[in-house]
């Protein structure tokens, strides 16, 4: 069944579709928010080769002068090198002020393709068209763009909203299974920050989550959204109350540059940064052990990893350091006193932090 998501952001405003075989109708949708126009489609190497030319077949039939542009896959090409090349190639397409940038993929070509479009002429319309899960339950939602750098991760961007959000749950069934697993990472999150509800239904529902169950899928994605666009409607530009995205993410944004993006999706990293924060939450927020062994049990049924004992505390503390979510050197961490509750901008000791990784590491070895 069809399902609807609308961000209240006044004229920035818009609405999330969400549906099986929806793909099909993506430049009707179009079409209803933004003048027929020369477009931009952005992909990457596994996602264009599938879906590329359904998604140019559905935009021209709908008026729209389509041009591709394919980068390499992987979180390497969300870099200004890559960057640097779409500008290029949005030059010799005749972009204007008038055209639009149509993300289709995953988290990567949502951050990248809409950071091209949030700073192109100043400026230029963005339609985003998820095709992973992390992308649909996450990153094509809020208007958060940007790059990578050596030092870290999204310390280029801009907050530029889409004028649309096309969903289409059938793409999933082409993502690797390692891909998709690491998206259903994002899908706790959105259980301990705002819905025991869904958490719940995430520990009953493992294995259908796991079989990609295309009613489940939908109804899923559906709330998470819904959760997320609530967060960003209070607090579009991360100024306060939508810092509560940030669980789990800053000790995983920190893993993935200690790992410099090797060998770890994001996913995966996040995963191992919400047991962190559940352990440290049982530390400094009151969180019950066993809760926090319930978490470290639906991330593992799931096929999460829940620790990397191989990292030393030293270097993940030293990438934590450069953080963009730092202020005046100073972490504030996402931290649940109860699932489905968070609180944010917690002050946590040196001492409580290396001994919580030593805490989960102890667990990993047991």
């Amino acid at each position: 069944m069809r399902q609807q998501v609308h961000v209240n952001l006044g004229e920035r405003s818009y609405t999330i579709h969400i549906g099986t075989g929806i793909l099909d109708e993506l430049g009707d949708l179009c079409r209803d928010v933004i003048k027929p126009c020369r477009v931009l489609l952005v992909s990457d190497s596994n996602v264009g080769p599938l879906y590329s030319e359904k998604a140019t077949q559905s935009l021209a039939g709908a008026g729209f002068t389509v041009a591709q542009a394919e980068v390499p896959a992987g979180e390497e090409s969300k870099s200004l090198p890559v960057l640097s090349d779409l500008y290029s190639r949005a030059v010799s397409a005749g972009l204007d002020r008038d055209s639009a940038v149509i993300a289709l993929g995953g988290g990567m070509v949502g951050d990248l393709a809409g950071f091209l479009a949030a700073t192109f002429l100043r400026g230029i319309g963005l339609v985003q068209v998820p095709t992973s899960l992390l992308a649909m339950v996450d990153s094509s939602v809020g208007g958060k763009t940007g790059v990578n750098l050596p030092e870290g991760k999204n310390l280029v961007g801009a907050f530029h909203q889409p004028r649309l959000v096309v969903t289409d749950p059938a793409t999933l069934h082409t993502l690797a299974e390692r891909e998709y697993v690491s998206g259903l990472a994002e899908v706790v999150k959105y259980g301990v920050i705002r819905s025991a509800g869904l958490l719940a239904l995430l520990e009953e529902r493992a294995e259908d989550m796991l079989a990609r169950d295309g009613r489940l899928l939908e109804e899923v994605i559906a709330e998470c959204c819904a959760i997320k666009a609530r967060v960003v409607e209070e607090d579009e530009r991360e100024s306060g109350g939508r810092q509560v995205l940030n669980f789990g993410h800053t000790l995983g944004h920190a893993i993935e540059t200690v790992m410099a993006y090797r060998g770890i999706l994001h996913g995966e990293a996040v995963s191992v940064g919400m047991i962190f924060a559940a352990f440290l939450s049982v530390r400094e927020a009151g969180l019950p052990e066993a809760e926090a062994l319930r978490l470290r049990n639906i991330l593992s049924e799931l096929g999460l990893p829940v620790c990397l004992p191989e990292l030393e505390w030293r270097q993940l503390r030293t990438a934590i350091g450069v953080d963009k979510k730092s202020r005046a050197g100073e972490i504030g961490w996402v931290l649940t006193p109860r699932l489905g509750e968070v609180r944010w901008g917690c002050r946590v000791s040196e001492e409580a932090l290396e001994e919580t990784w030593r805490r989960v590491k102890e667990l990993e070895a047991a």
